[in-house]
């Protein structure tokens, strides 16, 4: 799946990923490949994404990504609120 991470300030993070874990408004829920199309409201907190490949830091890397320490392919990035959307397995998520 394609995962666009994007705030009204930049882009934060634009890549290929197996699954992200969201906080939405009723809770966390994940979408993985092939999900459903849906739009959903976010809450405040964490996104985890398990990247397809371990992450690489670069200078263009936003440093609102979190690297985990004990898995080199999962991130996280803490929003405070916004919508995602799903369609087609591609995941746009327009955060605060």
């Amino acid at each position: 799946m394609q995962l666009e991470i994007i705030t009204p300030e930049s882009k934060i993070f634009t890549g290929e990923v197996d699954a992200v874990l969201l906080p939405g408004l009723d809770g966390l829920f994940q979408v993985l490949n092939g999900h459903a199309p849906i739009i959903s409201g976010l809450s405040q907190g964490e996104v985890k994404i398990d990247l397809t490949s371990p992450f690489e830091r670069t200078e263009s890397s936003s440093n609102l990504i979190i690297d985990d320490s004990s898995n080199s392919k999962v991130i996280r990035v803490s929003i405070k609120g916004g919508v995602v959307e799903l369609l087609n397995n591609k995941i746009i998520v327009l955060a605060e």
